[in-house]
């Protein structure tokens, strides 16, 4: 009897250990309906969430120039000129955070 208790329990630790090892993806659960223009113009890079692992919906996340995340529908049209916006600057995230650091002097 003794036995089984300690296998038992020897059993379940590891399947703590397992599951408490298990990455957890950072995805998007709902989209912004919108962004003001005024906001759009702090957009400085995104990236494509695709629906596979632990992702259930696809989006464009967008990061903003003080690093906070905004989850969007890739569907929607004003996401798609946003989109095409960031890919027409003719400055890099790296140049804005150079620029914005020599300011400071």
């Amino acid at each position: 009897m003794r036995f089984n208790t300690l296998f038992f329990l020897l059993i379940l630790s590891c399947v703590c250990l397992a599951l408490a090892q298990v990455p957890y993806d950072n995805c998007c659960l709902k989209y912004v309906r919108s962004m003001k223009p005024a906001a759009q113009k702090h957009a400085v890079k995104y990236r494509h969430q695709m629906t596979d692992g632990g992702c259930n919906i696809p989006a464009v996340i967008f990061t903003m120039r003080k690093g906070r995340i905004i989850c969007t529908d890739p569907n929607e049209t004003w996401v798609k000129d946003l989109m095409k916006k960031i890919d027409e600057r003719p400055w890099k995230l790296s140049d804005m955070q150079h620029r914005r650091h020599s300011r400071r002097g």
